[in-house]
């Protein structure tokens, strides 16, 4: 298993394998057990450069490629997955402490994407409009905007790559991909191996390992990239468009959640239990769009508690290579500590705890808490680990009150009997996504995926896709002669 991550531990600029020049190394740990999988020197502000310089060179001519053939590249990417499947199975459970049925989940929806890349290409038509004009004709085009620069997150690397850079790839773009730093294999330099043994052209897909400890904003100011397409926390997804605007340079950010799952009084109890524990604890709770907060009308909150309880009780902490586990490592002890701070801070500020799990490294066990004041920061932002906070509500009202209560608006779910009623208040919730009688994580290759407030700007995904990596052009053709004033 090493050797996957040593052999993948360089640099992939230009369709050449090659070592950073930076002054120090990137250690790439397994966050179970401490192995050191690789050590990467990571690229300067040389290497990104060089990296958008040759992504610029390529993307004329892949532009022109004719899409059919954009597709068939695409096609062969995704049996390239499929023949290999295990070892990236294997390499998320050491590289990011994924469990098997993360792994599963996490290369699934990545083959989804690589299909609907494929379809992508074929997407790209024009539109001719009328003009007021006599004899005019409006022709508008769409277009690749040029060079994406793609940063990804840790906690669904190969996911979170492999989407934008299949669809910007897919409509004629070039990308340079800087994945984090604590997953820069399988969400960046393993992407590369599989595009480059599937024919891509050089330059077409660059991967850059680095930290702004070295580059700053060179990343994302670099004069080349049209579109920065971000996922991670809000607060760094501020920066990057503060210094996006300055530039006129369009950002893609989808950013940090601190959903809701709710439970109104008629709902069924047995499957909305099953609903949140899954939402709650999938991948130790690092996700995006996990329900941090379980909403419980106090007329069957009694009920709930002691069935969500009793299931937590059952999940397994542990070795993430076990596919008995459920909760595995969170990233790095930095997580951990924040985890079991946020804990500390509910317990002093007056919470019941319900469940406390113990923690041993990056091993973290699920806890659940209640009767968090209301007015406690930790209702309000994300907590990115296996805690849960059950909060009882009054009727509907009420509980639209206390979801809406956040600066974020990712997703969300409700659970009832009434589908209609459902609808209803899932359109009074400030969120861009929101599922009745479901869980609140979901990702769908048409769909659009995004959020409101400060879970992001703009959406990914079927027709907005488009959006995000191409840029309307009109052109426009007189048949007749004009006639002008002067």
């Amino acid at each position: 298993m090493s050797s996957c991550f040593t052999d993948l531990a360089q640099q992939y600029i230009g369709g050449e394998w090659r070592p950073g020049t930076g002054s120090w190394d990137i250690i790439d740990f397994n966050p179970y057990d401490g192995e050191k999988l690789a050590s990467i020197t990571i690229a300067t502000v040389d290497e990104v450069d060089d990296a958008y310089r040759a992504a610029a060179r390529a993307q004329p001519a892949w532009a022109q490629t004719n899409p059919y053939t954009r597709r068939e590249f695409f096609e062969k990417v995704l049996r390239l997955v499929e023949e290999r499947e295990r070892e990236i199975t294997e390499m998320i459970i050491a590289e990011l402490g994924g469990t098997h049925m993360k792994a599963r989940f996490e290369i699934h929806l990545a083959k989804e994407f690589l299909r609907e890349a494929a379809q992508l290409a074929l997407r790209c038509d024009g539109r001719l409009l009328p003009s007021p004009v006599d004899g005019k004709e409006n022709r508008l085009y769409r277009l690749p905007v040029g060079v994406v620069g793609v940063i990804s997150p840790f906690n669904f690397p190969f996911l979170l790559s492999v989407k934008p850079v299949a669809s910007a790839l897919a409509l004629g773009n070039a990308v340079v991909l800087k994945p984090h730093q604590d997953t820069p294999i399988t969400g960046g330099t393993l992407i590369a191996k599989l595009f480059e043994d599937a024919g891509l052209a050089p330059g077409l897909l660059n991967v850059v390992l680095t930290d702004i400890a070295e580059i700053g904003d060179a990343f994302i100011e670099h004069p080349v990239p049209k579109v920065i397409s971000f996922t991670g926390s809000d607060k760094v997804g501020r920066h990057i468009a503060t210094v996006c605007a300055a530039q006129l340079k369009r950002s893609v950010l989808e950013l940090g959640g601190n959903s809701a799952l709710v439970v109104l009084d008629d709902a069924d109890i047995d499957y909305a239990v099953d609903a949140a524990v899954f939402s709650r604890y999938v991948d130790q709770g690092q996700v995006c769009m996990a329900a941090n907060r379980v909403l419980v009308d106090r007329s069957v909150s009694e009920e709930f508690t002691e069935k969500f309880v009793a299931k937590v009780r059952t999940l397994k902490t542990g070795d993430p290579r076990d596919p008995q586990t459920v909760i595995g490592p969170v990233i790095n002890s930095l997580q951990a500590n924040a985890i079991s701070a946020a804990i500390d801070q509910a317990v002093a500020e007056g919470a019941t705890v319900l469940v406390r799990g113990g923690a041993n490294d990056n091993l973290v066990e699920p806890s659940v808490l209640t009767d968090v004041p209301s007015g406690s920061s930790l209702l309000h932002k994300e907590i990115f680990g296996p805690v849960a906070l059950l909060v009882p509500f009054e009727g509907e009202e009420d509980a639209v009150r206390i979801v809406n209560d956040t600066p974020y608006g990712l997703s969300g779910a409700v659970h009832t009997a009434d589908v209609e009623r459902g609808v209803a208040f899932a359109k009074r919730i400030d969120t861009g996504m929101f599922h009745v009688n479901d869980g609140t994580i979901h990702d769908e290759p048409l769909v659009p995926f995004g959020g409101e407030k400060n879970s992001g700007i703009g959406r990914l995904n079927g027709e907005t896709t488009l959006d995000a990596f191409t840029t309307l052009k009109w052109i426009s053709v007189q048949h007749r002669r004009s006639d002008f004033p002067f």
